[in-house]
């Protein structure tokens, strides 16, 4: 089963739907089960308690700096979460990659999380930042490049392509 959670509860640190992601991925103990969008780690440690004892998570998220935390909240449950800094456009390959195929259940929480909008990479106006909005400090381009570089066509393009629906 999949489950997909949409937009993601920004004003609050709490995982969202917590118990219905458990519900609905129908955990079970010694099952194996992937976090698409880690993040702190919220869902990833609710499902890896539902799938004890033997229960092993795959967690996957674009941006480093969740990682590390995940790294940190998910600590005690040692070897049975691997945690991977991808997009999770690349789920095929990571779980081919790290032996973690076939899976019981797969989590996507779509959406940007409060951490992110707390920290200095532009994803809100309530923080002072330079426009960058990148989830990886890896990728080259920056909505600051977009919005003062790319030509009104090239603009308007990308607003209808991306924002049409």
């Amino acid at each position: 089963m999949v489950v997909i959670l949409s937009p993601r509860d920004l004003l609050t640190h709490a995982p969202v739907l917590l118990h219905e992601v458990v519900d609905y991925l129908a955990v079970q103990p010694g099952g194996r089960y992937v976090d698409c969008t880690t993040g702190a780690g919220g869902h990833a440690r609710a499902i890896l308690e539902a799938a004890a004892p033997g229960g092993l998570l795959l967690g996957l998220d674009a941006d480093p700096v969740a990682v590390g935390v995940a790294a940190e909240n998910l600590r005690p449950f040692g070897d049975s979460v691997q945690l991977v800094e991808s997009n999770f456009r690349d789920l095929k390959r990571v779980c081919r990659s790290h032996n973690f195929v076939p899976v019981h259940g797969i989590l996507f929480d779509l959406g940007i999380s409060s951490m992110q909008l707390a920290d200095d990479r532009g994803f809100s106006f309530q923080v002072e930042a330079p426009l960058d909005m990148r989830f990886n400090p890896g990728q080259v381009l920056t909505a600051d490049d977009i919005v003062n570089q790319y030509a009104e066509q090239d603009l308007a393009d990308v607003i209808w392509r991306f924002g049409h629906h």
